[in-house]
């Protein structure tokens, strides 16, 4: 065959255009999973909705064992999965860290990391370079230690946070880093931008959404809401960060709309919620996503399996209709709930229904739909 002849081996297309993402537009195929090997942490951070001391053995003595969690993700591999998080608490806590790694890597998937960074040693940069993850995500909570440590509160965890950063990067690993937007650093947001930016070549993000806790505590909920930032400052925000700007008012139109209401009124799930991943309790329990924990919602995967969660739970809890007048009228047909924080999952954490409304996350989609300039007719909102 001359060189005319030689068909070409790699063209380009579109992702949308490839047979799989077909197969998964029409079927519902496990894509991922995220996997809290741990909820212990070495930081006590303000708004964190799942932190426990590191040294709470209680807390210690839930968590799956090596052998448990190569059980779990063995049989999420077998549904498809190929790729996978671990995350916290900081991860880097347990000791066996390394073997629960690399029995993920041994199976093909695909493997990131969250992390703190004030636990990295030289021993995880080497695991890292010899066995390269997805990537490494870094929390920055600030760029000098009176931020970051009022918002850790852990005396020393600037300067180790720094000290594993470091270690990270000079050794080559892919880092990612990202920040919470907080009260307690808003006004160092400018120079968090700076030293992200300046050390991470295609990715850092920030996120002014803030989880209440898993378990209720009512007084960490209360820091929590104390952390949020005003309505003012989330739409200034949203409006400073110019490419985050530039998206929100190009997308207005995808992001604004009754297309969903129109097709399941009722239907309390709209989101892509245990379709394609899920979340996996470092006490076993499985989750649709991060937040969702209500009453009949989670599978304890010690006695059961993947398959059985994703192919009967799932489902069941998608199906959940809701008749609270308030949620129909309110969010249902509100055409600007995605410019909102709500989901079934946040509303449960806040008002204990996985249907209910939630005052606040309405007056920040209103605000900003108001600087997006959208003039659409949308239910009563503060």
């Amino acid at each position: 065959m001359t060189q005319e002849q030689t068909p070409s081996v790699v063209t380009h297309q579109e992702i949308q255009e490839f047979a799989l993402w077909e197969k998964m537009r029409t079927r519902r195929l496990l894509y991922s999973f995220q996997m809290e090997i741990t909820a212990r942490c070495n930081n006590h951070c303000r708004h964190c909705y799942i932190n426990l001391p590191a040294d709470d053995r209680a807390a210690q003595r839930q968590e799956l064992t090596l052998a448990e969690i190569s059980r779990i993700a063995g049989e999420a591999a077998e549904l498809g999965a190929v790729r996978c998080l671990i995350t916290g608490g900081e991860p880097l806590l347990r000791p066996d860290f390394g073997d629960i790694y690399l029995t993920l890597k041994r199976m093909g998937l695909l493997v990131s990391v969250f992390t703190n960074a004030t636990l990295v040693r030289p021993e995880h940069v080497q695991l890292f370079k010899q066995y390269p993850p997805r990537d490494i995500e870094v929390t920055v909570y600030g760029v000098t230690q009176g931020t970051y440590e009022a918002i850790s509160r852990r005396p020393g965890s600037f300067a180790a946070f720094r000290r594993g950063l470091d270690l990270l990067l000079d050794g080559g690993v892919r880092v990612r880093l990202k920040t919470m937007a907080l009260r307690s650093n808003l006004r160092e947001l400018p120079e968090i931008d700076r030293f992200c930016e300046s050390r991470t070549k295609d990715y850092y993000r920030y996120d002014a959404k803030l989880f209440l806790r898993l378990d209720g505590n009512p007084y960490r909920n209360a820091e929590i809401r104390a952390e949020r930032l005003s309505l003012e400052d989330v739409v200034a925000l949203d409006h400073t960060n110019i490419e985050r700007s530039q998206a929100m008012h190009d997308h207005c139109e995808e992001l604004t709309g009754l297309d969903r209401a129109k097709r399941d009124p009722d239907h309390i799930f709209a989101c892509g919620a245990g379709l394609w991943s899920f979340q996996l309790g470092y006490d076993g329990r499985y989750r649709l996503c991060t937040t969702l924990c209500a009453p009949g919602t989670t599978y304890d995967l010690r006695t059961g399996t993947v398959r059985d969660a994703f192919e009967h739970l799932v489902p069941r809890v998608r199906a959940l209709r809701s008749q609270r007048q308030e949620f129909l009228e309110r969010c249902r047909r509100c055409p600007i709930i995605n410019l909102c924080q709500w989901c079934p999952g946040n509303a449960c954490l806040e008002t204990g229904e996985l249907d209910g409304w939630v005052e606040g996350f309405c007056r920040v989609a209103h605000a900003r739909a108001r600087a997006l300039g959208y003039d659409g007719q949308v239910p009563n909102g503060k």
